[in-house]
C-alpha cells in the first residue's frame, strides 16, 4: 500500500510519499511489486508511458524531468521495463548505443561519455547489455582485470582506484564479475569474511566497513554479496537485477550472462 501511495499520476513513483517522481524509485517500486506478485496493483501502462518519455535522441535516459543524464538511469529505465515485460516501448539500440558510448580505455564505464569509470557505473552498464543481449561489444578479460583489481589486502572491494573498501561494492564488482563470467578471480573467502566482519553481532546489520555503523542499504548490498559468493543460508540471487532468482524466474525475464 505503500508503495502505491507513492505513484504519481504520470506513472512515475517518488522515493516517499509526495516526493517528486524519479526512475531510480519508479525501478525500486517495480522491483518490490515483482518481489510480492503485486505488479497488478498499479497501473503499468502509466509507468511504462512515464519511462518511455525519459528516453532522449541519443538513446540515454534523464532521471526525471530535470534533466540529469547518467548510465543509471539507463538501466533503471531497461530494468524497469524488462521486468513489466514492456521493453519494445524504447528505442532499444539507441540505448545500446549510448551505453557502448561511455566505455572507456580500461574496458569499464562512467556515467556519460568520458567519465571516469566506476564499479557502479560498470554494473549498471553491465546489466543494461545483459538485459538487451548485447554483451558481445564488452571486453571481458579487460574488464574483468580492473574490476578484480578493486580487491585490497582487507579482502574488501572499492569502487575505484585509491579509495576505502565498502560492502556495497561485494555486490556493483561481484554482480558485474558474474556476469562476465569472471567471478573466480578474485579471492572469495577473504571478501566473505570482510562482510562478516562489517555485521553488528546485536542488530545483525552490516555498515559499509568493519566497526562502522549498519544500515538498510549495506545490509542488502552485503547480503546480496553473500549470496553471489555461494553462501547456502541465503537464496540466490540474480546478478543483474538484485532480486531472489525465484522472483526473476517467475516473470520469465531475460538477460545474458559470459562464461570464460
Amino acid at each position: 500500500e505503500f508503495v502505491k501511495q507513492c505513484q504519481y499520476s504520470c506513472g512515475g513513483f517518488g522515493a516517499s510519499i509526495h516526493h517528486d517522481p524519479h526512475l531510480l524509485y519508479t525501478l525500486s517500486a517495480v522491483q518490490i511489486l515483482a518481489t510480492f506478485d503485486a505488479l497488478n496493483t498499479i497501473d503499468i501502462d502509466k509507468t511504462v508511458s512515464y519511462v518511455k518519455e525519459l528516453q532522449q535522441e541519443d538513446g540515454s535516459f534523464y532521471g526525471d524531468k530535470w534533466g540529469e543524464v547518467d548510465t543509471r538511469f539507463s538501466f533503471c529505465a531497461v530494468a524497469c521495463l524488462a521486468l513489466l515485460n514492456k521493453l519494445h516501448a524504447i528505442n532499444i539500440e539507441k540505448a545500446v548505443e549510448f551505453v557502448v558510448s561511455c566505455m572507456n580505455f580500461d574496458g569499464g564505464f562512467g556515467c556519460r561519455p568520458g567519465s571516469e569509470t566506476h564499479s557502479g557505473q560498470i554494473y549498471c552498464c553491465l546489466g543494461t547489455l545483459s538485459i538487451l543481449g548485447r554483451l558481445h561489444h564488452i571486453n571481458a578479460d579487460l574488464l574483468g582485470w580492473w574490476l578484480c583489481e578493486r580487491q585490497l589486502p582487507s579482502g574488501g572491494l572499492n569502487g575505484r582506484p585509491e579509495k576505502l573498501p565498502d560492502v556495497c561494492y561485494s555486490w556493483w564488482v561481484l554482480a558485474s564479475l558474474k556476469i562476465i563470467g569472471r567471478l573466480h578471480w578474485i579471492d572469495k573467502e577473504k571478501l566473505q569474511n570482510f562482510i562478516l566482519a562489517s555485521q553488528d553481532e546485536e542488530t545483525g546489520g552490516f555498515g559499509d566497513r568493519p566497526g562502522d555503523m549498519v544500515d538498510p542499504f549495506h545490509t542488502l548490498f552485503g547480503l546480496a554479496g553473500l549470496s553471489l559468493l555461494g553462501d547456502e543460508r541465503l537464496k540466490p540471487v540474480n546478478p543483474v537485477f538484485c532480486m531472489s532468482e525465484e522472483v526473476v524466474a517467475r516473470l520469465g525475464v531475460r538477460h545474458q550472462l559470459l562464461s570464460l
